[in-house]
């Protein structure tokens, strides 16, 4: 890997997210940045977390679910991490099409709805 390291502050504004959420991403043990006193450094292995983190996020899926993920790479190899990946999204498009699904009918039933209120209003 490179040497890039980003600080705390960078890491928020690379990221777009607020302090507070990567503080709880360190909590919870989803990153581990190096210390220099005070001074957070996120290395590119960091770096590289955080992306896979921010991406698993923007697809709903759950935090802890992702720490397991990621876990499985260092315990086990890519190869372990990808077939673990497929399992997880298959598990999460099955939810996020019920999800959909959910929306969609209610979408119908509010227009049903709506439509007949302006109905009554001639």
């Amino acid at each position: 890997m490179s040497d890039i390291r980003l600080t705390f502050k960078e890491m928020c504004a690379k990221f777009d997210v607020t302090p507070r959420t990567l503080r709880y991403y360190e909590y919870i043990e989803l990153l581990q940045p190096e210390r220099d006193g005070r001074t957070r450094y996120y290395s590119a292995r960091e770096i590289a977390r955080m992306t896979l983190i921010m991406r698993g996020r923007k697809f709903g899926i759950k935090l802890e679910d992702i720490r397991q993920w990621l876990l499985i790479y260092e315990q086990d190899g890519t190869e372990a991490q990808m077939h673990a990946f497929i399992e997880m999204a298959d598990g999460q498009l099955k939810e996020l099409h019920d999800q959909k699904a959910q929306l969609d009918n209610a979408i119908d039933e509010l227009q049903e709805l709506r439509d007949e209120t302006a109905k009554l209003l001639g």
